[in-house]
C-alpha cells in the first residue's frame, strides 16, 4: 500500500518526496540536455573528429536500449531509491569522464558505460512516486515533477553556451551537470525506505 495514497495531489508536491525526485529530474533533464547540445563541440574542442565525436555520443543510445529494460527488470528485485541513486552516481561520473577521455577508446568506454544508466531514471522516478502517492496521481504528480526536467534541460543549453563563450571552456556546464548528478544521487537515497518491490508484490 502507498504509504501517502491518501493525500491530495496539492499535499503530495508539497511533501518532501515529491521535490526529491523533482530535484533528480532536473538534474537530469540538465545533463540530457546538455548532452544533445553541447556534447558534440566539446569533444571536438578536446580533439576528436566530428565521426568520432558523433559514433562516441551515439554509442550511449545504442548501449541504453538494451540496459533499460536490465535496469526495469532489476527495479522489480531491488530497492528502486538505491538503484536510482546509482543511475545519478554513474551518469555524473561519466560526465567527468567525456571532459578527460583523451584517446577513442576512453571515449568509447566512458559512453558505454554512460549509456547503462542514460534512460533508467525516468520509469523509476515514475515508478516511486508510484509506490509513495499511489498509482490514481502518479500521472499528474509525474507530469509537475517533469517539468523540473524541462527547466534543467533549457538552463543547460544556455549555461553550456554562456560558459564558453565567458571562460573559454566546456568544464562550467559539463562539471555542473556532473555535480548536480550526484547530488542527485545523494538526494536519490536518501528518500523514504520501502519494501521492495519483489517483497510488495509477495
Amino acid at each position: 500500500v502507498a504509504p501517502l495514497a491518501d493525500l491530495s495531489v496539492w499535499q503530495s508536491m508539497r511533501s518532501t518526496t515529491f521535490w526529491k525526485i523533482t530535484f533528480g529530474l532536473f538534474a537530469c533533464g540538465f545533463s540530457m540536455n546538455l548532452m544533445g547540445t553541447h556534447c558534440m563541440p566539446m569533444l571536438q574542442d578536446h580533439g576528436f573528429d566530428a565521426t568520432t565525436s558523433a559514433l562516441g555520443i551515439g554509442l550511449i543510445g545504442l548501449v541504453a536500449i538494451p540496459s533499460t529494460m536490465v535496469l526495469g527488470r532489476i527495479a522489480d528485485k531491488v530497492e528502486r531509491r538505491k538503484l536510482l541513486s546509482a543511475i545519478y552516481g554513474v551518469r555524473g561520473l561519466g560526465f567527468i569522464g567525456l571532459l578527460v577521455a583523451g584517446s577513442v577508446w576512453q571515449l568509447y568506454g566512458v559512453a558505454a558505460v554512460g549509456g547503462v544508466v542514460w534512460a533508467g531514471s525516468i520509469a523509476l522516478s515514475s515508478a516511486i512516486l508510484a509506490d509513495v502517492y499511489g498509482v490514481k496521481k502518479v500521472g499528474v504528480l509525474y507530469g509537475w515533477a517533469y517539468l523540473g526536467h524541462q527547466v534543467g534541460a533549457m538552463l543547460s543549453a544556455w549555461l553550456g553556451g554562456w560558459g564558453y563563450e565567458t571562460h573559454h571552456t566546456h568544464w562550467v556546464a559539463f562539471g555542473a551537470a556532473a555535480l548536480l548528478l550526484v547530488l542527485a544521487a545523494g538526494v536519490a537515497w536518501s528518500l523514504r525506505p520501502a519494501a521492495s518491490p519483489a517483497a510488495t508484490a509477495a
